[in-house]
């Protein structure tokens, strides 16, 4: 996730928030980015009312381009209220431009369900860069906190820091494997059923999308609320990476 321009506060907000105090440990700075990435409250509002729109629209209509247009309408109205406030609009722009590229493929296929196909795709990339950051031990979530230090690889050096980031970007890879392994099946029985499927996937976009994040923002809030790990990383030489001293140095410093 990136973070957005908005001030960094709890997810009950999502801007103009003074400005607050400097961070001091881990728990605190991934909490406040997570919650300038997700937009507050706000931000989740704005990612569930466009699925809802067209999911309502669907059941009324069975018409994909109206279906769309709800969405749409309700990302413009989203827009036009954060304008008038003055916060930050990425959330909402970013909403009606992955709309816009859904609604494109739809049109072009003529097969309603292809406006789920990508989401489901995005979803699936992002499964695949978490689990390789989690394997290779350069956790996503780790590049958050390197992005506020002197030292952008230096939380590689505490074993706390990296097992932090381990968890939370495993918390999150969970989320987007979720989507995939219920999604991908029901799209692929819509395409072979000749669209039987649009509406339980207009449901599970619905209930997958920010009720499963809620749930992952109090999973993860209740591990950043407990931790107390030190921004600063360990020494060089005392985290994960050290090598060992040979007993004759060991002798000579002695």
């Amino acid at each position: 996730m990136t973070p957005s321009a908005e001030p960094p506060g709890a997810l009950g907000g999502a801007g103009g928030a003074a400005e607050e105090a400097t961070p001091t440990t881990v728990e605190e700075v991934v909490r406040r980015r997570l919650s300038a990435a997700l937009g507050g409250w706000r931000g989740l509002l704005d990612s569930a009312a466009p699925a809802l729109a067209f999911l309502i629209g669907w059941l009324l209509t069975s018409d994909v381009l109206v279906s769309v247009g709800a969405s749409v309408a309700v990302l413009l109205v989203a827009l036009v209220v954060r304008i008038a406030r003055r916060e930050t609009v990425q959330h909402a722009v970013g909403g009606i431009l992955a709309t816009a590229v859904a609604a494109f493929i739809a049109s072009r296929t003529g097969r309603a369900a292809d406006v789920f196909l990508p989401g489901i795709l995005l979803n699936a990339a992002l499964a695949v860069v978490f689990a390789v950051s989690m394997v290779a031990r350069w956790p996503v979530v780790g590049f958050v906190v390197g992005a506020v230090t002197e030292d952008p690889a230096g939380w590689r050096r505490d074993r706390g820091v990296v097992a932090l980031c381990q968890k939370l970007t495993g918390l999150l890879l969970a989320g987007y494997v979720v989507r995939v392994a219920v999604q991908l099946p029901l799209y692929l029985a819509d395409r072979s059923s000749g669209g039987e499927w649009t509406t339980a996937l207009a449901v599970s976009k619905l209930v997958l999308g920010w009720p499963l994040l809620v749930l992952g923002v109090v999973v993860a809030g209740t591990l950043l609320l407990r931790g107390r790990t030190p921004l600063q990383p360990e020494e060089p030489g005392t985290g994960p990476e050290a090598v060992p001293e040979r007993p004759q140095e060991r002798t000579r410093r002695s």
